[in-house]
């Protein structure tokens, strides 16, 4: 049975105000980490065709030190009228004072899946066996610095009774996607959420964890603090929520809510 987070899934909207269809035109600032990142570079572009709103971008993992990590763009003050992360660090950026209490907004589901380089032998993964035999087996190992990567050093690898053997030669993977890693031969083995990985080229997919020792995060968005344009982050965000964005986020290895 897949593993949510820990809350589960919330009735999005709640506390927020009702905002016309579209708000006036003006410029958005948005930040997302990379499990939407595939999903949001296609969609943002539609979105400024039909509204006429002009949308900028950053982009970063949901937590870290990572000078480029979202957390880390908030607390020096970067422009965000939106942000999109892992529930986990949304919660927490709320609770720091970074993002408006009430206006979460819960926009997709992602897992975690396997990489190769392209053309080495991609193994079998149907089982929790094979997964733990796949990762013994990889002389080198790099995840993710974000979410997918947590799950891995603090929970997967203990669960698999492997930590001692696979820890040290695995690398964290700070500001790159860990599929670029492996596409050049930095590492043998790569893990990270399905939807970043896909997009890589040079990588072949192995697949997703198998059910038992999946995790299922789910990636959400509020409204800053600090918002110069909330109107226009709301009007975003209901439009990533909506019908014409599902299939989209379905083809870019997502799980839609809403």
């Amino acid at each position: 049975m897949l593993m949510l987070s820990r809350r589960g899934l919330l009735g999005a909207g709640a506390g927020l105000l009702a905002l016309p269809a579209h708000a006036e035109a003006r410029t958005i600032h948005g930040m997302t980490s990379g499990a939407f990142t595939a999903a949001y570079r296609q969609l943002v572009p539609v979105f400024e065709r039909q509204t006429g709103n002009k949308v900028e971008s950053a982009f970063g993992a949901s937590m870290g030190a990572a000078p480029d990590a979202i957390p880390q763009r908030l607390a020096r003050g970067e422009p965000a009228d939106t942000v999109i992360v892992a529930l986990d660090a949304l919660e927490r950026l709320m609770q720091q004072g970074h993002v408006r209490q009430g206006s979460r907004q819960d926009l997709v589901v992602s897992r975690i899946a396997l990489a190769v380089r392209a053309g080495e032998p991609v193994p079998t993964m149907n089982t929790v066996d094979d997964l733990r035999r796949i990762l013994l087996a990889a002389p080198s190992i790099a995840y993710s610095a974000s979410a997918s990567g947590v799950y891995y050093e603090t929970e997967l690898v203990q669960r698999l009774g492997i930590a001692a053997e696979v820890m040290p030669k695995s690398r964290r993977i700070y500001s790159e996607r860990v599929g670029t890693v492996v596409a050049r031969g930095d590492a043998a083995l790569g893990l990270q959420q399905v939807s970043e990985l896909q997009p890589i080229p040079g990588i072949a997919m192995i697949g997703p964890l198998p059910e038992p020792v999946q995790r299922a995060t789910i990636f959400a968005a509020g409204i800053c603090t600090r918002a110069q344009n909330p109107e226009g982050a709301m009007e975003l965000l209901r439009f990533f929520r909506s019908a014409e964005a599902a299939p989209v986020i379905r083809a870019t290895g997502l799980d839609p809510v809403g």
